[in-house]
């Protein structure tokens, strides 16, 4: 399958992605380790099913040093030794708050798990992360984005 768009050919969605990549690249600065941003992005994108993202996450987190052990254990968190506790709520965190069709949202047992390990700033850009990630999940997957084709730095045009 063949994407269905280039976001990009469009004048208002290509200023919406540089807006949008900006506001990414602030979130790198913050405090969250930027390995468990690239965990946490990994996880929402399975959870979403979005190839495109799963592979850009995967590269970006292998370019900054993430294990593959690591990397292919995102999904199966629960059931694998390898995530320190505060990483393990934070991909709880993720899954919850991905996971809003039931209208649920985040459990208090959930939000008391991340507050414990994250300041206001860390947890702040979680909050944000797993949020873009979601939106990320639903352009890729609406205009048919594939997995498999992201090549690293071609994003630098956006910059």
């Amino acid at each position: 399958m063949e994407p269905r768009f280039n976001l990009l050919d469009s004048p208002t969605a290509a200023k919406a992605a540089k807006r949008f990549y900006s506001a990414s690249l602030a979130l790198r600065e913050s405090t969250l380790p930027r390995s468990l941003q690239e965990l946490v992005s990994l996880r929402a994108s399975q959870i979403n099913g979005c190839g495109w993202c799963v592979d850009i996450h995967v590269k970006e987190a292998t370019d900054i040093g993430e294990t593959p052990l690591r990397l292919h254990l995102v999904a199966a968190w629960r059931h694998s030794t390898v995530f320190t506790e505060a990483e393990r709520a934070a991909l709880a965190f993720t899954e919850e708050a991905t996971r809003l069709a039931g209208g649920q949202g985040v459990s208090d047992a959930t939000w008391e798990a991340v507050r414990k390990h994250f300041d206001d700033d860390a947890l702040g850009t979680l909050v944000y992360v797993i949020a873009m990630i979601n939106a990320s999940n639903r352009m890729s997957m609406a205009v048919n984005m594939q997995g498999g084709t992201y090549e690293r730095g071609m994003f630098g045009a956006l910059e």
